[in-house]
């Protein structure tokens, strides 16, 4: 059996909009569930769609860390995490997905 690949990422409504950050072992599903809105909850409520950046990682622990960490940022610092490595916000979806 091959090594698992967990994710931290951040997905936003749009440029600068509300933020929503999980941690998921699979991240094209994970990506795609929360595009579907199949259930209610956060993401729904707020239109949040656009996967905006992402972490990998080989260990659960490790990526549950992160995630709680980023979780406590202020927003300005998830901000400029996210523009780092994607300064127009594009959504990372279709890019791992292959749409």
């Amino acid at each position: 059996m091959g090594a698992r690949s967990y994710y931290v990422y951040i997905l936003a409504s749009r440029i600068g909009g509300t933020l929503y950050i999980g941690v998921t072992n699979d991240l094209v599903r994970r990506a795609g569930e929360h595009r579907l809105e199949p259930m209610k909850g956060f993401t729904k409520k707020y239109g949040v769609h656009k996967l905006v950046y992402f972490e990998q990682f080989d260990d659960i622990e490790n990526a549950i860390s992160r995630e709680k960490r980023l979780k406590k940022w202020n927003r300005a610092w998830k901000v400029r995490l996210i523009e780092e490595l994607n300064p127009n916000w594009d959504d990372l979806y279709p890019s791992i997905a292959g749409a």
